[in-house]
């Protein structure tokens, strides 16, 4: 894995280990929580800037890397958000994919009934976020191999998390202008002016046919970096 380091909400860093090839990240207990904003943004940088990379399954079995208990699958809620992580029952740690990462951050939803049929009416396959399958909208409404939902960036979200992200970052820094304020403020501007309910279905219908099928979230990440 590679060792990241990351700026930590009060003070220090945070030192992350991220696998590439997985697309996966590990956090040591409370590390997530930990990440000041302008931290989680360069991680969602980065997530971007790998999205090329289609991600490895995760082993069957996989072990703590600090203590070496098999890790357990738990599924937990942040807010209205489904999550799926690999836990150390000793507490040391969790292993979360990127996908999972955008879903507790809230910058990726689920797709809603209404919203499938209306991708179906255009295109017959997407490409699914979390596992790299292709997804068949003919037969399926979530993926048949990893059974996670169809998901989508959501401009609304993304909008409201830069928004807190711009807010908390100036409240830390009272005394003096902070460039990472400014270059979230920017971001955010420029992601207002794309920023349009069911975005995706544009993007989908503008995008030429091609043999291989469209991850949304790619899309949306595309979207708002390459802007």
């Amino acid at each position: 894995m590679d060792h990241q380091r990351f700026a930590r909400r009060v003070h220090g860093d945070v030192a992350l280990d991220v696998c590439w090839n997985c697309h996966a990240i590990w956090f040591d207990q409370y590390e997530s929580a930990q990440l000041a904003p302008a931290a989680v943004m360069a991680l969602f940088r980065l997530i971007h800037e790998h999205r090329a990379q289609s991600p490895r399954a995760l082993a069957d079995t996989l072990r703590c890397p600090r203590c070496g208990t098999m890790l357990e699958l738990t599924h937990d809620m942040q807010r209205n958000n489904r999550l799926r992580y690999h836990r150390c029952t000793d507490g040391h740690g969790r292993l979360t994919t990127f996908m999972q990462f955008l879903r507790e951050k809230e910058f990726v939803r689920s797709l809603s009934p209404p919203e499938i049929e209306s991708l179906k009416a255009t295109i017959s396959q997407v490409r699914c976020s979390s596992c790299g399958a292709t997804v068949d909208l003919e037969r399926d409404v979530a993926c048949s191999y990893c059974r996670a939902p169809l998901a989508v960036l959501d401009s609304a979200a993304v909008e409201k998390a830069l928004a807190a992200l711009t807010e908390t970052e100036k409240t830390q820094t009272r005394a003096a202008p902070s460039p990472t304020a400014a270059a979230f403020e920017s971001l955010l501007a420029a992601h207002r002016l794309q920023a349009q309910p069911n975005w995706w279905m544009r993007e989908v219908s503008a995008t030429p046919p091609s043999p291989h099928a469209m991850d949304l979230v790619v899309a949306g990440l595309a979207l708002l970096f390459d802007a």
